[in-house]
């Protein structure tokens, strides 16, 4: 039997940025249902619209897996439905043949990765009966190891954009600047305070820079696509400082030392 391991994110860029990551342990997705290990099926929904929303995403995992591994990675569409995404897939899966349960969000920039850590951790110890880390980055061991990263290095107020720009920084230079400066010569009296309000957020202007890097490598297709097909995770990106520590939180989930 293979070591399960279940990953929870964000959103889809997020769990694009960790599959590239974990894809470099020799880790395949998973297409086609029929070679889905049957352990994951109860993830998958059976009916559709999901709560006869007809706008909502359908909520499936992405799977990768080996002889040795299975892991479901989860988004959760949002911080705010961490901890219920967390509680209804573990109703469904059996915990006891979890080997690990990991966590991956922002810091953001208005917090401190401690402030959200405890903040989940609040919300999470009322509903999961397993040992729960104290800090960002600690894995508790059990069954299952548990842990919660928080991007982007567990110290530092950010989010996952502020790795991808480092990695542009290496792989797309030009680009990066040409984004860079794009976004800081816009007139912004041209634009209403509605058009205006997801640039003035806290990671607004660098979630700006890395989708005009994006849009330029794949034309309109999503963030999700581009980390997928595009050089933001390679050889040499994999030498940066925050994407070293969250492959050391990766390999302890999952249990590769």
């Amino acid at each position: 039997m293979p070591r399960y391991c279940y990953i929870l994110a964000e959103g889809p860029q997020d769990i694009e940025f960790l599959i590239c990551l974990l894809k470099s342990y020799g880790l395949r997705r998973v297409r086609l249902l029929p070679d889905l290990d049957p352990f994951w099926t109860p993830l998958i929904p059976t009916t559709f619209p999901i709560d006869n929303d007809l706008m909502k995403r359908v909520p499936i995992p992405a799977f990768l897996q080996d002889t040795e591994l299975s892991i479901a990675l989860h988004s959760a569409i949002g911080i705010n439905r961490l901890a219920q995404t967390l509680e209804e897939s573990l109703a469904l899966i059996p915990v006891s043949q979890l080997f690990g349960i990991g966590l991956f969000l922002d810091a953001d920039d208005m917090q401190l990765p401690q402030l959200r850590f405890d903040t989940l951790i609040s919300q999470l110890s009322a509903l999961l009966n397993v040992a729960l880390p104290s800090k960002p980055g600690e894995i508790t061991e059990g069954i299952p190891y548990f842990g919660v990263f928080i991007t982007p290095n567990n110290n530092d107020s950010g989010t996952l954009e502020d790795i991808l720009l480092a990695c542009a920084r290496l792989n797309y230079a030009n680009l990066f600047n040409l984004s860079q400066n794009y976004v800081s010569s816009i007139d912004i009296s041209q634009l209403t305070q509605t058009d205006l309000r997801e640039l003035r957020k806290p990671a607004g202007r660098n979630k700006a820079i890395v989708s005009s890097i994006s849009s330029i490598l794949k034309p309109g297709k999503t963030l999700q696509v581009s980390i997928q097909d595009n050089r933001w995770i390679d050889e040499q990106t994999m030498g940066l400082n925050d994407i070293q520590v969250v492959k050391v939180f990766l390999e302890k989930i999952i249990g590769i030392v």
